[in-house]
């Protein structure tokens, strides 16, 4: 985009320009852009009243006291004494002065406006005090130069040397470094590390960052001028009749999100007049200085070496304890925010974000991305698109739900089973069980109406085409943020390469296609055979899952004999319920113990595999984590959706497990109770099971650091949390989890797989997991903005691997959808019955009269031989769930014409229901773009608009340059 001055004329020559770019904008209706990162000219990167940690000056700082001078650490290498152990090099720490002296231009630095006296004073009123040094862990001791990072080391640690040699490479590198011991813990040391102009330009050009052009840039407003100025004028009207969102945040309380007419471009130092540079303390966001400090840290050496760098090799040797940019201060305040406004961001962030109150307010998600970075951004924004989509899903199932509860007592069926008094069922076991009438479970046959309905079918459509334009309309989201976060150029840089990976592989060397640097190489036959090792222990861990599942089916087998002859007859009367209770719970049980043990295997066979990145080795972790809890969660799920009942057996002739145990049947009105059974006792209870442990368990962990900090701070003659530095406060928090965002999606995408997979046996899975995400919203705001420590603000432009796993999921969702419906319900069955056996096979319509006899013709005739004395019921027959022959048939107990026709309609579903949802599916993918329209329009008008204002200001400025020199430059443009 940034086109140097000697190739302005060659430039000007190409594109034709003939006119200036003024001439240009005056040709069309204009309209300012929206852009997330805000022009400083117009308002700062601070809100307006931060306390006086964060304040900001009202103008620039004179030339004249340009130079500041800071108290840094190093370390100096001193000569041991003969009489001690020569062998061991000794160090010991003085402080020293540094003098860093600006080389920036003040004149290209923007005079502010003029401010209003009231506001004047209400900023002069917050820096009032603030020569003085003050304890609030964020600034250095002259309480001017901001920290941007901190590092944590012990005192006692032995790895002396790498430190010493580390920070003095980083203050070559230009970055200033300051100590301060800790207060609560003696052996705790701090390094506060702060980012001067000349090393924040230096690197924000190496990384291209992109920071706000000084000049505005405009685009046209096309679609104003083709429909006309009147119908939007109406339409604002209209508008404003209406009454105002309550979910949207009030601009008046973000007053730092305001929309902007800037674009912006890659940082160049040479081309430094093109940007609107303010104040050179509020230029680069505190999000910016600590990526930059934060990649510098990744690239200095700590040893002589080809590998010998980085923080993360630090970390994980014990030379450094931890690495974190520090929070902006405290989230809470003694004043209200309404009236005296935010102190910080982090105030800001915990008063409109995660706060109970405002749980159904939008996100501000542009506060959040400034903040933790555009990583974390995509995140809340996904997990936000993803709540706000499953609204119309909750609706829908809870319709076909509500019609199911208000159709549950004219069901045809449930009034069959409960007046069903004379019609004797089969015993359910062997032993002690007894005959039993039907007419006893009636309850679970209306329950089981609640979710197996006419509906069904209907939503299982409706939730198959509702996933693929989720995933569709999130790319367009994806792509607007990416546009309004200035990530569409953006392109990942080369990670550096595990430490791991390094060590192994240091002895086998190839150049990298990319840098042209040797670095160390895997060979394709180690990368292989560690492939196949990690595939078979994968393969392990999913057979002991079914070994767990078979467990569970052998606990329902035994179970069931025992409440079918308990003593007590509430118990005996519904042992369906609580047969299938308590294999749910006991099921929940195992799931959670073996999420333990996965955690681990995963976490060692990703190691085993040596991957070469840092992503690389993310995306392994995460599919790995994915298969195990993803099996491991719903294979009980899939035993009792397609076998539970498939291979019992008749009367005279069942199938037993290990010649002992009689298989489970369904009950007579189906199996599809015990699924939605399954499935809501374990989606409610895991949902509370994480909540707890993503914010009760930090929650503990925090309380007891705070307790140990209280106790050294009375040693220490501390008193109160509120006079500890920030660097203190920070490090008592907990990090971050060191899977970065990995628990976060997964917990989430295992949920769309239970919303989405299993849907059609249980439509209100949709409302359980939007009240949950209600919940994990600001569970999670609340995690990152009071419980854990402020992560490394990462970029990223999509959600990785995650996107892909959601479309399997989608694809595996239609399948078993079409199975659950065909097979685990009774609609193939009544369907086949309306109109093909029942009273109104020749009326050419439908409805529960149609049903009438279905759950006679259902049930088969067993003979059990002449009733033995004392039995409570005197019957020789007794009817079991089947579609055999009688007993005095030709061809006793062989399968009806009924049965095969019901067979042939199931598979013909299967068969029409999944091509015309994949169908519907890919038309709709098709149907909508990954990017909208207007947007692609207005890229493209504002990369032009961009190059044309790189050329005038270039221009501009080679002009003046020849006034202020009084030379013409021959490659100038006359």
């Amino acid at each position: 985009m940034v086109h140097h001055s000697g190739s302005i004329q060659s430039f000007k020559q190409q594109k034709g320009m003939h006119t200036s770019i003024s001439e240009i904008l005056k040709e069309k209706t204009l309209k300012p852009s929206r852009r997330s990162l805000p022009c400083l000219a117009q308002s700062q990167t601070h809100p307006h009243n931060l306390n006086h940690f964060l304040s900001v000056p009202l103008s620039p700082e004179p030339k004249a006291n340009t130079n500041t001078h800071s108290v840094s650490a190093s370390c100096t290498h001193i000569t041991t004494p003969p009489k001690v152990d020569a062998t061991k090099d000794q160090y010991v720490e003085e402080m020293e002065t540094g003098a860093y002296e600006s080389r920036t231009d003040e004149s290209l630095l923007i005079q502010q406006k003029p401010v209003s006296r009231g506001k004047l004073e209400a900023r002069t009123d917050s820096v009032r005090g603030n020569n003085a040094p003050t304890p609030s862990g964020l600034t250095f001791r002259d309480g001017k130069k901001r920290i941007d990072y901190i590092l944590v080391y012990k005192k006692s640690s032995p790895q002396v040397e790498k430190r010493c040699t580390f920070e003095r490479n980083l203050r070559a590198e230009g970055l200033m470094l300051e100590k301060e011991p800790s207060l609560t813990n003696n052996d705790i040391m701090f390094v506060k590390i702060h980012a001067p102009w000349d090393t924040l330009c230096k690197y924000a050009e190496q990384m291209n960052i992109r920071m706000p052009f000084r000049k505005k840039c405009y685009f046209s407003d096309w679609k104003k001028k083709t429909m006309g100025s009147r119908f939007h004028l109406r339409c604002r009207q209209v508008k404003s009749w209406l009454p105002r969102n309550p979910m949207k945040l009030d601009k008046e309380a973000l007053p730092d999100l305001e929309e902007t007419d800037c674009y912006t471009a890659p940082f160049s130092r040479a081309r430094m007049h093109h940007f609107t540079i303010n104040n050179r303390d509020s230029f680069f966001s505190n999000s910016t200085r600590s990526r930059i400090v934060h990649h510098v840290l990744q690239r200095t050496k700590y040893e002589d070496g080809k590998s010998k760098m980085g923080i993360n090799r630090l970390l994980g040797n014990g030379t450094y304890e931890a690495a974190f940019p520090p929070h902006e201060g405290s989230y809470k305040s003694r004043h209200p925010i309404k009236t005296h406004g935010p102190q910080n961001h982090r105030h800001l962030l915990y008063e409109r974000w995660a706060r109970w109150g405002i749980w159904y307010k939008y996100q501000p998600l542009d506060l959040i991305r400034r903040y933790f970075g555009e990583k974390i951004g995509l995140y809340f924004a996904w997990l936000g698109w993803y709540t706000g989509m499953l609204i119309p899903a909750a609706l829908v199932g809870l319709f076909v739900f509500l019609y199911g509860l208000f159709t549950m007592d004219s069901s045809q069926v449930s009034k069959e089973i409960c007046e069903a008094n004379t019609t004797i069922m089969c015993p359910m076991c062997e032993v002690n069980c007894s005959a039993w009438i039907l007419s006893d479970s009636c309850v679970y046959a209306k329950v089981t109406h609640l979710f197996d309905n006419g509906g069904t079918v209907f939503f299982a459509i409706f939730m198959a085409i509702w996933a693929t334009v989720f995933l569709e309309f999130w790319k367009r989201r994806r792509a607007e943020l990416t546009y309004d976060w200035d990530l569409i150029d953006w392109e990942e840089e080369e990670e550096e390469l595990r430490p791991q990976f390094e060590a192994k592989y240091s002895r086998k060397e190839r150049v990298n296609p990319i840098s042209g640097k040797p670095e160390p190489f895997q060979p394709f036959t180690d990368k292989l055979s560690r492939l196949m090792v990690s595939v078979s222990g994968i393969f392990f861990m999913i057979s002991l899952v079914l070994t767990a599942v078979f467990a569970v089916v052998v606990f329902r087998l035994i179970a069931m004999e025992k409440f079918a002859s308990f003593q007590w007859e509430f118990v005996k009367k519904n042992w369906q319920f609580a047969t299938s209770g308590t294999g749910v719970c006991i099921n929940f049980m195992i799931i959670m113990s073996l999420n333990v043990v996965y955690e681990k295997v995963a976490y060692l066979l990703t190691n085993l595999e040596h991957p070469r990145t840092e992503s690389e080795w993310e995306n392994s972790f995460a599919l790995k984590m994915f298969l195990f809890q993803f099996v491991n969660l719903n294979s009980s799920t899939f035993y009792i959706a397609f076998f539970l009942g498939r291979f019992a057996g008749r009367p005279g002739d069942y199938n037993k497990l290990f010649n002992r145990w009689r298989m489970e049947e369904c009950h007579p009105s189906g199996c599809l109770i015990d699924l939605c059974l399954q499935m809501g006792v374990i989606m409610v209870l895991k949902q509370i099971w994480n909540n707890f442990m993503e914010l009760g368990y930090p929650l503990l962990q925090n309380w007891w650091s705070r307790r140990k900090m209280r106790r050294a701070g009375e040693q220490n003659n501390v008193e109160g949390k509120e006079q500890l530095p920030q660097w203190d406060k920070d490090w008592n928090l907990q990090p971050m989890n060191a899977h970065g965002l990995v628990d976060e999606y997964l917990e989430m995408v295992l949920q769309f797989g239970f919303t989405t997979i299993f849907v059609a046996a249980f439509p209100l899975a949709p409302l359980l997991a939007l009240l949950n995400n209600i919940i994990e919203i600001r569970l999670d705001a609340y995690k990152f903005v009071t419980q854990w420590r402020r992560p490394m603000p990462a970029r990223a432009t999509d959600i990785g691997i995650w996107h892909g796993i959601l479309e399997g999921i989608g694809v595996v969702a239609v399948i078993t959808n079409a199975f659950v419906i065909a097979i685990t319900s009774d609609y193939i069955p009544r369907f086949v019955y309306a109109f093909k056996y029942g009273p109104c096979v020749d009326k050419g319509y439908r409805h529960e009269q149609c049903l009438k006899g279905y759950m006679n013709s259902s049930l088969s005739v067993f003979d059990m031989g002449e009733p033995k004395n004392g039995s409570q019921y005197q019957t020789r027959y007794c009817r079991y769930r089947d579609y055999r022959e009688p007993p005095w048939s030709s061809e006793p107990y062989e399968f009806t014409l009924q049965f095969w026709h019901v067979l042939a309609a199931r598979l013909a579903f299967i068969i029409v229901f999944e091509h015309l949802v994949f169908g519907i599916k890919t038309f709709i993918a098709h149907l909508i773009p990954d990017m909208p329209k207007d947007l692609c329009e207005r890229m493209r008008r504002e990369k032009y608009l961009m190059q044309e204002m790189m050329y005038e200001a270039e221009l501009e400025h080679l002009q003046k340059e020849r006034k202020k020199n009084g030379k013409r430059y021959h490659h100038e443009w006359p």
